[in-house]
């Protein structure tokens, strides 16, 4: 029996990698040095010439077009500022820093931005300075709570709203779909091993070990690796590559433009891909599904709610399978073998947690200890 904390072993460093991520710099960017793009047709580029751009988005490590979480929080708020005729901006800043983050998004509230929207894990120290920096501003942060750098404080005001995402349900799904679509040889890829992306990789060991049970499948294996970073990159094409080469069948890719590594080395191979965050079947003919997180309807709704002022201040929400928070795009998949019937029965059990299904997914590292995988055999791949 194999215990699944072994293949845990590289991310023990996610709640210190990213604390003294760089030395602090000068906070007081210029807009020539924090990049930022107006999508607003009937506004100019001036701002002297417009009342200010009203809805912000700062992008995390990763780019806008991301295909995943960057590009997902985007659509969400740009379909809200569509919809109710407001101006917006993304802006992205110059490095991956704290500093370099609130100096975005002080541009931002210099512009006229009443909610800035923050996707990511490494927004949450920016934000805990922001919060009482700038109390008249809102925020929207997804996949973190504020706290200091050094993790010794949380704090949450009443202009922030949280959000997290039961990643290890949308993770379950995937493993659960690709065993029932009758793989045996499976691999996971994630980007850096933050905390999403770490439950996106629980949930999918666990999810390929329950359908293999189910089924009466006799052995999975599953090769399992962090990239360090969120690129689409010659290495993590040639590692995928390298996978398909020796039999793996297919890859849940769960790091942003990684996937696109992943499905460039898919298509060389005739193999599959599993997408993450948002549905990337128009991404790659290779796609044939993707654990999503519902991004945009979220930001949506949590700008809806401050326009309704009953913005959720304070608040500390995760979204799950119960409040539809997360799932598959049965729709565009491109499963041969795994039934719409199959799916819709797994989701419908998660979501009464029938037979304890969904409480059984763990999603943190102390849990996993006590699990044992006696189908899946895991391979780190360092």
């Amino acid at each position: 029996m194999k215990k699944l904390l072994v293949l845990m072993l590289a991310i023990v460093m996610v709640a210190s990698i990213f604390v003294g991520c760089a030395d602090k710099a000068e906070e007081t960017e210029t807009p020539a040095e924090t990049e930022a793009t107006e999508v607003e047709p009937e506004v100019t580029d001036e701002p002297e010439e417009v009342s200010g751009y009203e809805l912000a988005m700062i992008t995390d490590a990763g780019e806008i077009d991301d295909k995943s979480f960057n590009q997902g929080t985007w659509e969400g708020l740009k379909k809200y500022a569509d919809d109710n005729g407001l101006t917006y901006k993304y802006y992205k800043p110059t490095e991956v820093s704290d500093a370099a983050y609130l100096a975005a998004i002080d541009l931002a509230i210099q512009a006229g931005a009443k909610v800035v929207v923050t996707p990511g894990f490494l927004f949450a120290p920016a934000i805990y300075e922001a919060q009482a920096l700038y109390p008249e501003t809102n925020f929207i942060l997804l996949d973190a709570d504020p706290h200091t750098a050094d993790w010794s404080t949380f704090r949450i005001d009443e202009n922030v709203y949280s959000i997290y995402y039961a990643e290890q349900q949308a993770g379950f799904l995937a493993g659960y779909a690709a065993v029932k679509e009758g793989y045996t040889k499976l691999g996971f890829m994630g980007g850096m091993a933050v905390p999403a992306v770490v439950r996106f990789g629980y949930g999918f060991v666990q999810g390929a070990e329950y359908a293999a049970a189910e089924m009466g499948v006799e052995a999975i294996e599953l090769k399992y690796h962090y990239t360090g970073d969120f690129d689409a990159t010659p290495k993590n094409q040639t590692t995928a590559a390298t996978w398909y080469a020796d039999g793996t069948e297919v890859i849940f890719a769960a790091g942003g433009k990684v996937g696109n590594s992943v499905m460039a080395a898919a298509e060389a191979a005739d193999a599959k891909v599993i997408g993450v965050d948002v549905d990337q079947s128009a991404e790659s003919e290779t796609v044939i599904s993707s654990a999503m997180k519902e991004l945009g309807i979220s930001v949506y709704a949590g700008l809806e709610g401050y326009y309704a002022d009953e913005f959720k201040g304070g608040v500390i929400e995760t979204l799950d399978i119960t409040v539809d928070g997360v799932g598959l795009p049965f729709a565009t998949s491109r499963f041969e073998t795994f039934t719409e019937a199959e799916y819709t029965a797994i989701y419908d059990a998660m979501v009464a947690d029938a037979d304890g299904v969904r409480s059984s997914i763990v999603a943190d590292a102390e849990a996993v200890t006590d699990i044992e995988t006696s189908i899946v055999s895991v391979t780190v791949v360092e």
